[in-house]
């Protein structure tokens, strides 16, 4: 199906090494009848949005990852619109229309859960008026970008060439200004543009272009390549709530392995873990190299067989080995217990890390109940072992053990396997297994002895007790 519109893609040589400027961009149209991407694959209220703009005299355009993904026959997971109308004209037609964004106004129309975003074309940044809508940073970035233009002008706005394809609702074809149909074909992640200033107006795309090639299993383009290493710091200057964000879609995409190892080559995984990167070995041998590779992994089948993921387990994963290691660096410096430096060290390594990515609370909030959890597992005397059975966060708890265990060996799987079986006995079971714990431990403390004093004077007594 996708091979039949190859001979309307424009030919490029020495594709592994060329970026497309914006100057040389040049518009194909491929009709309907030579592409095939239908109207059954697009979504219901999707459709309602591209109508009722066209109908209200607006162009209105399909774009980027939901055409891409059409037409390389995978089910979309978003679908987004472009158009000339301005936010302000689609909030008119639409009263389920909530407009958002200052950096880029965009507007969100809700049907239910689902939601289509509008975005408006985006124009060159030039003198006079159009430059109160724009501003940048010192190194390029941009701030805000509500300067408005046409499709032409939008289309070289676009990061990716596979990413400026553009599905119209007129006459149901598609408009490919960057050679991204070639690009589709030939499996290249490649910017519009010269790749330099494109990430420094927005570092994020630094990560994009790592997640769509692990996802699409594609070949970042050399040149789209070249400037990442040394630019990869400039993610520093990114919110960290964006980064948050971000985050989730690189290491919960069900290549979250594959995504890491990317990162890491390209010096972007150090950005957003310094924590954690301050552990890396150049054998990759690592307790944290090693933790990473079990919770990425661990986190890749679950999102294959479909399962629950909770983003607290895997940062508390992912953050375990560094707070290891500062709350014993502490109890050595400072004299307090461990257990303390362990506390201390917990909200220093949390504190830390939300200043790249900004972890909401109620993350935070079972970050840190997993990582107590480790500490009170190891005591199961008495009634311990009960109450921490019964902690609502014990199964994730549990799970981080699991994988401490296959990290550690010996003692921690020792300790995993005592809970496994445990969770697994019914009540009279378990308090056997308890009175034996209770057991080894009187047996391996030694008796305290009272040591001989003087002997003690009777206190005298009162005259009134005489």
């Amino acid at each position: 199906m996708f091979n039949r519109v190859t001979s309307f893609c424009r030919k490029v040589l020495n594709r592994d090494s060329k970026t497309r400027a914006i100057e040389d961009l040049k518009l194909e149209v491929i009709p309907r009848k030579a592409h095939g991407i239908s109207r059954k694959g697009i979504s219901e209220n999707a459709l309602k949005v591209l109508y009722r703009l066209h109908k209200a005299g607006f162009e209105a355009y399909l774009v980027g990852g939901g055409v891409r993904d059409l037409l390389l026959g995978r089910e979309p997971k978003d679908f987004d619109i472009a158009t000339d109308a301005t936010p302000d004209e689609v909030k008119k037609l639409f009263r389920n229309c909530r407009l958002i964004g200052r950096r880029f106004r965009l507007a969100h129309i809700l049907f239910g859960r689902d939601v289509i975003e509008v975005a408006t074309f985006r124009g060159h940044h030039g003198k006079g008026e159009k430059d109160k809508q724009t501003a940048r940073s010192e190194d390029g970035m941009l701030l805000r970008d509500n300067v408005y233009g046409t499709i032409d002008e939008d289309a070289q706005r676009r990061d990716f060439t596979v990413n400026g394809l553009y599905y119209n609702i007129a006459d149901f074809s598609i408009r490919d200004y960057a050679g991204g149909l070639d690009d589709l074909n030939n499996r290249v992640i490649r910017l519009i543009g010269d790749p330099e200033t494109r990430y420094r107006e927005d570092p994020v795309r630094m990560l994009r272009a790592v997640r769509f090639a692990v996802k699409l299993d594609m070949t970042i383009n050399s040149a789209t390549a070249a400037p990442i290493v040394e630019l990869a710091p400039l993610l520093q200057d990114i919110p960290a709530a964006r980064m948050f964000e971000e985050s989730l879609k690189l290491l919960q995409s069900g290549q979250g392995f594959a995504t890491y190892q990317m990162l890491r080559e390209y010096n972007l995984f150090q950005q957003l873990f310094p924590a954690v990167a301050a552990h890396f070995t150049e054998a990759q041998s690592s307790q944290t190299e090693q933790m990473l590779e079990q919770v990425l992994r661990s986190t890749d089948k679950r999102v294959v067989n479909e399962q629950r993921i909770n983003p607290a387990f895997l940062f508390a994963a992912m953050l375990w080995y560094p707070l290891v290691t500062r709350a014993e660096e502490m109890a050595f410096e400072s004299g307090l217990s461990y257990y303390d430096a362990f506390m201390v060290a917990a909200s220093d390594i949390v504190d830390e890390q939300v200043k790249t990515i900004a972890i909401p609370r109620r993350f935070t909030a079972m970050i840190r109940e997993v990582w107590q959890l480790q500490m009170r597992m190891t005591r199961r005397t008495g009634a311990r072992a009960f109450k921490t059975l019964d902690e609502k966060k014990f199964r994730a708890a549990f799970d981080l053990l699991e994988m401490r265990g296959a990290v550690e060996g010996e003692e921690t799987e020792a300790l995993c396997a005592w809970w496994r079986d445990f969770q697994r006995a019914d009540q009279s079971g378990r308090q056997k297994m308890v009175r034996a714990i209770n057991k080894a431990h009187n047996t391996r403390k030694p008796k305290s002895r009272r040591r001989k004093g003087p002997p003690r004077r009777r206190k005298p007594q009162s005259n009134s007790d005489a």
